[in-house]
């Protein structure tokens, strides 16, 4: 596992948070941040320079995709995004691929072992 991919956590609920902070840097991964809705996460994204965003799908302001795509098209640098959602990853359809996301991860499912996987070539 590569122990300088750098996670910025993206959720309106800080239970879900905690849990994927704890899981992901048990296997590996830095978490450099959290955030709360999808302006902050652009705002901290812009800040941190994470190597990926693990993006919640339903967000207070505005949603996952919506923030994946302003993430993914943005000019230099850009970080992988991984969707995450408690609903299955087939309710969204072509949203996650248009988005510009690397793929989905249903909360459930959360590993860094899946998340490698997306990041991979």
């Amino acid at each position: 596992m590569n122990t300088l991919t750098r996670v910025l956590i993206v959720d309106d609920h800080p239970s879900f948070r905690a849990t994927a902070r704890a899981l992901l840097q048990a296997e590996g991964f830095e978490v450099i941040g959290e955030a709360e809705n999808g302006v902050s996460a652009l705002k901290q994204a812009k800040e941190l320079h994470p190597d990926v965003v693990l993006l919640d799908v339903q967000l207070p302001d505005f949603d996952g995709f919506e923030v994946a795509t302003r993430l993914t098209s943005q000019n230099g640098a850009q970080p992988a995004v991984v969707l995450t959602s408690s609903r299955d990853g087939s309710d969204f359809g072509p949203l996650v691929t248009r988005s510009g996301a690397r793929g989905f991860v249903p909360k459930a499912e959360l590993s860094g072992e899946r998340v490698q996987e997306l990041l991979s070539p």
